[in-house]
């Protein structure tokens, strides 16, 4: 496994917000996701290939995809709506200013961009996947959620986040 992300495999996605705050993301490979956010910041997901989990803000840029299996993958925001995730993918969000923004920068700039990225930790202890948690919750101003992440369409939404 590379230690950075410059031999990553992209996959797109756009998201489209339906009824009562469930977002249906379309990825480029034709996988298709349904997504809803806790109010403490955690975003349950399913998938049209059965299978289901949660993924979870862990400090400023990680993420812990927990599946409904128990096994566990981290991805890293790199901003621009971009995540690289442990196993070398980087999705990208083509549904906003910034996924737009990041594909132009992807797209001028080829691996300095994509080269920059550092893969996420393979594994975290518990102790330090608390330590990411206190980190987001005192950056929240303590309610558990994420300040970085608003709510989707909506005006806190950067573009970027909500775990691609």
């Amino acid at each position: 496994m590379p230690e950075r992300g410059k031999d990553a495999r992209e996959i797109g996605y756009a998201d489209e917000l339906l009824a009562g705050g469930t977002v249906h993301r379309r990825y480029s490979d034709g996988r298709q996701e349904w997504r809803t956010r806790t109010p403490g910041g955690a975003v349950p997901w399913r998938d049209d290939q059965g299978r289901s989990g949660v993924d979870e803000p862990l400090g400023d840029k990680l993420i812990k995809r927990t599946f409904s299996d128990g096994s566990v993958a981290y991805g890293r925001e790199a901003g621009f709506g971009r995540t690289l995730w442990r196993d070398g993918t980087l999705t990208v969000n083509r549904s906003s200013f910034g996924g737009r923004l990041g594909g132009i920068l992807a797209a001028v700039t080829g691996a300095v961009v994509v080269g920059g990225l550092v893969l996420p930790p393979e594994s975290l202890t518990p102790q330090e996947e608390q330590a990411l948690r206190d980190e987001t919750a005192a950056d929240a101003g303590g309610d558990g959620g994420s300040g970085d992440y608003g709510d989707w369409g909506g005006p806190g939404d950067d573009g970027g986040g909500d775990f691609g």
